[in-house]
């Protein structure tokens, strides 16, 4: 019978994190999503009509009333072309907040399942790492669906645009993050209408349908702080092939954003369930 004379190669978060915080099995979390979704597929799919629809409702009403407007780098397109980029960076937004909060939620208070994975060796960073793994993936594959629709429709002004989808991915990432910090503080299902109210507004104000100059010179400032704007900016860019050293501060935010969030909710959940 062969001896184990040598311990397993660490990597760098195991050999820096103790065990209790992460052992390196994110991805059975990611993979028990997967399966579970694996026997309801139509509610995943489902996710993928709402950004179509909008953008259909632009290509065929607004988009007709609008004409053309200026895009990125003072360059001339059609209205849906302008919106269009802004709708998947919100749709990859809504996608990762939706499986970080209402999904989460369930199964943080009712079904009990992260004290069930905790009994493991599966520490929480290993849950908010598998929780955020999901939600990037699922916000990869949407944004490849709308991206392939855009192409379609002959919106993209550049190869470029290819990169839409890893940063639809950041935008996720980004947002999945933030959404699990904010759902641990959440005592009951009424709560989320404080989400939805931050929400709206973020899917209204970043510039989603309009640039930041119709904007007041002190309103501005405030819609540049929302998270959005810098993944709308960042999807924008990409989309009509103007690239500039502020989409590097676009990058730069959303991975500073998802860092802090990944950060706080391992110390969340294990705040809460390592008691």
């Amino acid at each position: 019978m062969a001896v184990l004379t040598e311990a397993p190669r660490r990597g760098v978060l195991l050999r820096v994190l103790p065990s209790a915080l992460y052992s390196g099995r994110s991805m059975a979390v990611l993979e028990r999503t997967f399966l579970t979704y694996s026997h309801a597929w139509m509610l995943f799919v489902s996710g993928v009509f709402e950004p179509l629809f909008y953008l259909m409702a632009f290509q065929l009403g607004f988009g007709k009333l609008v004409g053309e407007v200026v895009g990125p780098g003072g360059q001339t397109m059609s209205y849906v072309a302008f919106v269009a980029p802004g709708l998947l960076a919100a749709s990859a937004m809504n996608g990762a907040i939706l499986d970080s909060t209402y999904n989460l939620f369930f199964k943080l208070k009712y079904a009990k399942l992260y004290d069930a994975m905790l009994a493991t060796p599966i520490g929480p960073l290993d849950i908010a790492l598998g929780e955020v793994g999901w939600s990037v993936l699922r916000g990869g594959i949407y944004s490849a669906t709308f991206l392939g629709v855009m192409t379609v429709m002959g919106l993209p002004g550049s190869w470029w645009a290819l990169l839409m989808i890893p940063a639809a991915l950041l935008i996720a990432m980004a947002f999945s993050a933030i959404g699990i910090v904010l759902v641990t503080f959440l005592r009951s299902v009424s709560q989320f209408d404080y989400i939805n109210l931050v929400l709206m507004p973020l899917f209204l104000f970043s510039t989603t349908f309009y640039p930041l100059s119709v904007y007041p010179a002190g309103i501005q400032w405030i819609v540049q702080i929302f998270p959005l704007y810098h993944g709308i900016e960042l999807m924008r860019g990409l989309s009509a092939g103007v690239l500039s050293w502020g989409m590097v501060g676009n990058v730069a935010y959303l991975v500073a954003l998802a860092a802090v969030g990944i950060y706080a909710s391992s110390k969340r959940f294990g705040k809460l369930l390592l008691r």
